[in-house]
């Protein structure tokens, strides 16, 4: 009895001081406002020129958030729409075409397929000189957006441009949905496949939808790809793992400094394919709820995850209403998968002099058991089961892309081939590939390579230490053997160049399904994940934990290629 008491004592005491503590942040809240309202109201009567009360409040809200984590922000109401379809709906208003500047000019580079613009016959490479009698000479990237979409069956006009001749085209907007899956199927031997791309609304339900009709066809495998989702709304994620592992266990568990934040999320369902092995890919771009799905499969030991390191975004975030139809969205707590542990590899609350998050060190990593006892740890991401090296494009790759030079000769392909009979299968031959350097001739695809900058850093170094006399001659070597690399670029990286040209080319034949259709060719995680399904006997051992399998990611390894 004695002891019960002095616990009801301390209980007291605890709620006391926390009640103590609430009412001193609210008046120090309270405080700051009238600092702050009073000091906005002298500068907008006082102050000498001219000011923007708007504009400074903006100014003033964006630098209060900048100091807190990027996922914390001030959404005006003219802002809302857009919030929505990045973060919440997956439907909007418009004619279902996507567009790019070149040069200042506004083209068309995509279409998708079944919407309004196709209807009408839009095509990539068309250059739209006025949106509803509105020039777009001049007009930025939300401008534009803000032309294009409007209320479904509304009507829009556009004058383009297409191989010299003016062309007008009346189009009337639809609902355009943007699906969370945006492909599933069967691959080659019976092996299910399916691309989720984001976690907005009824992703759960979408992909719950792909695994039924893979599970008609009994599969023997199953692949989740979540490489460059960057994630969305908590819940589906929840359901999405549901779909794999039974009913009623943990999934995740957001934990926030507000006790009301800290809540366990459990499946509430029976699951869809308990027993499939399933394969889940990731990569650096990897993020959020993904990582949620990924760190929670991995954790329950239901899914080998292959790839690269996620992003490492462990914070959860909830939106709540201001006055005047505007919102802010608040990082109100951090994620842990089931093992415990907290993927988020950056610190907000720890910066450099230069104001920019640093990483957890590897020392202050902590350790955690998968239910089988696999070892996992904290602090920086999901680390896969299986790494498989990333692709990276070569400097010239880069600058053909951001020069829109495969974009031009993606347009001049389609209209000397109408067709391409096999998606999958398609490549760009020998000959197509000589007529796009060809093309390159009187073209600007000029870059600075890597090994050019550290030649730079070493010429400035050697003139700050008074020895560019002694190494000029080798530095001007170097250089000259350096140009005369580059200019066989075309050639040392026609593998990588094809293939990304070869992606714009199919877009123009058989629009976004068409595009992942034929990388599957191309694709090593896939290569790696149909390795897998055809040995068993390696799938249980590293779900297991076996060997070298026993350990995931340890921050004491030093793998370079995972940076």
């Amino acid at each position: 009895m004695k002891k019960v008491k002095i616990g009801i004592l301390l209980f007291s005491i605890g709620l006391l001081s926390l009640t103590f503590a609430f009412k001193e942040d609210l008046f120090l809240v309270s405080k700051n406002l009238d600092v702050f309202a009073s000091l906005y109201k002298e500068i907008n009567i006082n102050y000498v020129e001219e000011t923007n009360p708007t504009g400074l409040m903006r100014t003033g809200i964006d630098a209060m958030l900048e100091g807190l984590d990027p996922y914390t922000e001030y959404i005006p109401e003219s802002e809302i729409e857009d919030y929505k379809l990045k973060y919440v709906s997956t439907q909007y208003g418009g004619i279902g075409a996507g567009t790019l500047f070149i040069e200042g000019k506004l083209f068309v580079n995509e279409v998708s397929e079944g919407n309004p613009a196709n209807k009408q016959g839009i095509k990539p490479g068309d250059q739209i000189v006025k949106i509803n009698g509105i020039d777009t000479k001049g007009k930025d990237r939300g401008q534009i957006s803000q032309l294009l979409r409007g209320p479904k069956g509304s009507s829009l006009s556009l004058v383009i441009i297409r191989e010299g001749a003016v062309l007008n085209k009346t189009i009337i907007r639809e609902e355009i949905k943007q699906p969370n899956v945006s492909y599933s199927g069967i691959l080659d031997n019976q092996i299910g496949y399916i691309r989720l791309d984001k976690f907005l609304e009824n992703s759960g339900q979408e992909v719950a939808t792909a695994l039924e009709n893979i599970n008609k066809e009994k599969p023997k495998g199953i692949i989740l790809d979540l490489r460059n989702n960057g994630g969305g709304i908590l819940q589906e994620a929840v359901k999405i793992v549901n779909l794999f592992v039974d009913k009623n266990i943990l999934v995740v568990t957001q934990k926030g400094r507000n006790p009301e934040k800290t809540i366990a999320y459990k499946t509430v369902n029976q699951p869809v394919s308990p027993q499939v092995p399933l394969i889940v890919l990731v990569n650096g771009s990897s993020a959020s709820a993904s990582e949620i799905v990924a760190g929670a499969l991995q954790d329950l030991d239901r899914a080998i995850i292959i790839g690269q390191r996620s992003y490492g975004k462990g914070l959860v975030q909830q939106t709540f209403n201001l006055p005047y139809n505007s919102l802010v969205k608040v990082t109100v707590a951090k994620y842990y998968t089931p093992s415990g542990r907290c993927i988020q590899a950056l610190d907000y609350s720890h910066k450099d002099k230069n104001g920019e998050a640093e990483k957890f060190a590897d020392s202050v990593m902590k350790a955690y058991d998968t239910r089988a006892g696999r070892t996992v740890y904290n602090g920086n991401g999901v680390y896969p089961d299986v790494f498989v090296e990333p692709t990276k494009f070569s400097p010239i790759t880069i600058s053909l892309i951001n020069k829109n030079l495969l974009f031009d000769y993606a347009n001049s392909y389609k209209k000397t081939n109408k067709e391409i009979t096999n998606v999958k299968t398609f490549q760009l031959s020998d000959v197509d590939y000589t007529q796009f350097v060809n093309s390159l001739a009187d073209k600007d695809y000029s870059y600075t390579s890597r090994t050019e900058r550290l030649l730079s850093d070493l010429r400035t170094e050697a003139e700050n230490e008074n020895k560019l006399v002694a190494v000029k001659a080798d530095l001007e070597e170097l250089k000259s053997k350096m140009l005369s690399a580059k200019k066989t670029d075309l050639i040392t990286h026609k593998a990588e160049i094809k293939r990304v040209l070869e992606t714009q080319i199919i877009s123009r034949y058989y629009f976004e399904k068409g595009k992942i259709e034929q990388a599957f060719q191309y694709d090593k995680e896939i290569v790696q994940a149909k390795t897998l399904f055809n040995n068993h006997s390696q799938m249980l051992a590293i779900l297991k934990g076996d060997g070298a399998f026993k350990t995931i990611g340890s921050p004491l390894k030093s793998l370079t290629s995972e940076n």
